[in-house]
């Protein structure tokens, strides 16, 4: 069931366009000087393409894999005209997407929970997981913004326990948001910070909850260890908790977001993806080459610092508005 009424207005695709304006424009500069001079799509053509897709930051094998796809087409078509080198990127761009069968959304959703064995109601649970500075907590913030605006009810959990700061920011955006957070001291066990907050969420008969937790990636051993225990102490109280691990990278760290996916994705399961800071880069490839490489599904973009600036991520109108 959907929660959440359709996110693309025209309001809400104008700020993506504006969102990926640097993106765009940083691509297309660079595709019009591989281009140039050349009528048809040859050899020369497709290194050049070749270059400007990775260093759009798509990623090496992304790159290669629509490479050749248009290889094929030219070979197919023997006459392939570079004016219609943009449509056949964008064709080729959204099959990819299509083929992760990912990023279909145009809402955001949150599904209908079965009650406990004593009929009790089960929040639905996101743990959310990403290094520091990358806008984890600030990504926290504005999905509870957009759950409060539909009249769910909204848990926050400080796990983030190893820094004050971090502890003390999310307070910031509950009380921005309006919604009670469960909160120690620093220092305090990250899995005894997630256990009280649902316990308190079941209590409150709340409807998402929200579990911050510390983003450190220097020791991936103790990072798997915590992350398990935190799951591990959570299903006492919600058995099939969390229903989403939420990874938190910025897009505008290009090949940096792919290794943080990487890592995090050996340390833990993530089942879901959030790029942020894809309004201040030109780096919004990134998204393209991390939906197809990591097969995990990219739920939420970030094109601004309003509070309803965060996306649902849907690959068709983000194709459209990069090639708009």
């Amino acid at each position: 069931m959907s929660f959440f009424k359709n996110i693309f207005s025209k309001e809400k695709k104008e700020t993506l366009d504006k969102g990926l304006e640097k993106t765009k424009t940083n691509f297309f500069s660079k595709l019009s000087k591989a281009v140039a001079g050349k009528s048809k799509v040859d050899d020369d053509v497709l290194d050049n393409l070749e270059e400007v897709l990775v260093s759009s930051d798509v990623g090496v094998d992304t790159t290669l894999k629509i490479i050749d796809r248009i290889e094929a087409r030219v070979a197919k078509d023997k006459y392939v005209g570079t004016d219609e080198l943009n449509q056949i990127l964008r064709e080729e761009i959204s099959g990819l997407l299509s083929e992760t069968n990912i990023g279909n959304e145009t809402e955001f959703t949150i599904p209908n929970l079965p009650a406990d064995k004593d009929g009790n109601k089960t929040p639905y649970v996101i743990m959310v997981v990403g290094v520091n500075g990358v806008g984890k907590t600030t990504t926290i913030g504005k999905l509870a913004s957009q759950f409060k605006k539909q009249g769910l009810k909204v848990v926050l959990g400080a796990a983030d326990t190893f820094r004050a700061a971090a502890i003390d920011q999310l307070q910031v955006w509950a009380d921005r948001t309006n919604v009670p957070i469960v909160r120690q001291e620093m220092g305090s066990d990250p899995a005894s910070v997630a256990f009280d907050t649902l316990q308190s969420a079941v209590t409150q008969k709340a409807d998402v909850v929200i579990i911050d937790t510390a983003g450190r990636l220097h020791n991936k051993v103790n990072l798997m260890n915590e992350l398990t225990k935190i799951k591990r102490v959570m299903q006492k109280v919600v058995a099939d908790a969390p229903h989403d691990v939420l990874l938190v990278l910025d897009g505008s760290t290009g090949q940096n977001a792919f290794e943080q996916a990487k890592q995090f994705s050996l340390a833990t399961k993530v089942t879901s993806l959030a790029v942020t800071k894809l309004d201040g880069t030109a780096k919004g490839g990134v998204v393209i080459g991390i939906s197809d490489q990591f097969q995990i599904p990219v739920k939420y973009i970030g094109v601004g610092e309003g509070i309803d600036d965060l996306q649902v991520f849907n690959k068709y109108e983000f194709v459209d508005s990069f090639f708009k």
